[in-house]
């Protein structure tokens, strides 16, 4: 989709409210597929996320770029009364409300939900937070590694000898943006048959919970507590991490029977289909120490593409454990545009994964890196409120943009 052409969601204005993850990376979703969002900031500093990062050349953080992508930047100092007029000015000509603050803060600021659904009733408003906008646990601070603790993940992740692990990415804060995502467009499909908005209530703990798979009903029903088990799934087997020729390593799942089959006679050990040690999966998952040690002496022989070579023409499920090197270097990636570059002013040309997930008819893009702070305040401002450039001069005096 180029600059020009619109996106499915372009009839959506958007605006955003709060910092850092969760709710941004809802707004980023939604303006990956074309809608207007506006993202308010403090003058002066904005958004932390433009600080935040392990390299930043230039003094510049990396991780902003990404997830302000596509959207337009205004300065708003909320804690004002006059930056709360005019974040309700804003928000009476959009569709949808992206935040992230901590529960009560909009209602002191005037700005909650049964405050601004009064400028129209088909406002739709997204909150998402670490424990959702009521119970006992809604009042505290929760950032994503807590809801990934409360929300069932960081105890079954690492090794079992060690204290639970995380991923290194934010894993809880993107789930709550996107089953945020899901929400609002589920509430815009229900405002297009009622005529009313709603408010989306995404729990970053709930959020984890979701992916959960089967925890739950395994307690309570089979007595059965999950625990860490590294690189493997009890009693799935063979589908676990092998060395290679050289120091290298792949993951190898080939669990269900028939790939079962496929795998050990491409070793060159057919016998193996009709041991009784490995002959259906549940013995697999009794006998799966020793079944990976004969994977894994297989494996170890043979340089990485050549073991790859042979899992893959016989219809093996196996690849590499991809770094950010690999991915810039894979066909795939490059075939499917799955990392896309885009100008940027103190970089020359930054990298990003593309617009998940791809549409055959009214696909997303990266139309643009994020924005500078306060770029578009006269776009908006101006434009949409009508403010004149005296108007826009005084309000940057006194600290309200």
């Amino acid at each position: 989709m180029s600059e020009a052409t619109p996106g499915p969601l372009s009839d959506l204005r958007v605006v955003e409210m709060g910092q850092l993850l969760a709710g941004p990376f809802c707004g980023q979703l939604l303006a990956d597929f074309g809608a207007e969002v506006i993202k308010l900031e403090p003058p002066g500093k904005g958004d932390p996320m433009r600080q935040w990062g392990r390299e930043k050349p230039h003094g510049k953080s990396l991780w902003w770029p990404v997830v302000a992508r596509n959207k337009k930047s205004v300065t708003c100092n909320l804690r004002t009364e006059e930056g709360q007029a005019l974040a309700r000015n804003i928000i009476g000509k959009s569709d949808i409300v992206v935040e992230n603050f901590r529960p009560g803060t909009l209602e002191r600021w005037g700005l909650g939900y049964e405050d601004l659904r009064t400028l129209d009733p088909r406002l739709i408003m997204a909150r998402v937070t670490g424990y959702g906008q009521d119970g006992p646990y809604s009042p505290r601070a929760g950032f994503g590694s807590i809801g990934e603790a409360m929300g069932g993940i960081r105890y079954v992740t690492g090794n079992p000898d060690l204290p639970p692990s995380r991923a290194g990415i934010s894993l809880g804060d993107s789930l709550a943006a996107v089953f945020a995502t899901i929400g609002v467009l589920t509430a815009v499909h229900h405002r297009e048959r009622t005529g009313r908005g709603q408010l989306v209530d995404s729990a970053i703990y709930e959020a984890v919970l979701a992916m959960m798979e089967s925890l739950l009903p395994e307690y309570e029903i089979g007595g059965y507590q999950r625990e860490r088990t590294g690189s493997v799934l009890p009693n799935i087997a063979p589908s676990n991490v092998y060395p290679t020729k050289g120091g290298e390593m792949i993951l190898v799942a080939a669990n269900q029977d028939s790939v079962y089959a496929r795998l050990v006679t491409a070793m060159g050990r057919a016998d193996l289909v009709s041991d009784p040690r490995y002959v259906d999966h549940a013995s697999r998952g009794v006998n799966m120490e020793e079944l990976d040690a004969i994977i894994g002496s297989w494996t170890a022989e043979l340089g990485t593409d050549e073991v790859l070579d042979i899992l893959h023409a016989a219809g093996v499920p196996a690849g590499r454990i991809y770094t950010a090197r690999d991915m810039f270097d894979d066909p795939h990636f490059a075939a499917r545009e799955a990392i896309v570059r885009l100008a940027h002013p103190d970089f020359g040309e930054i990298p990003m994964a593309g617009v998940v997930p791809k549409l055959s008819d009214s696909p997303g893009a990266v139309r643009h890196a994020g924005p500078e702070l306060g770029e578009h305040n006269s776009d908006i401002y101006g434009s949409l409120l009508g403010l004149t450039e005296a108007e826009r001069a005084a309000l940057v005096d006194r600290g309200i943009i």
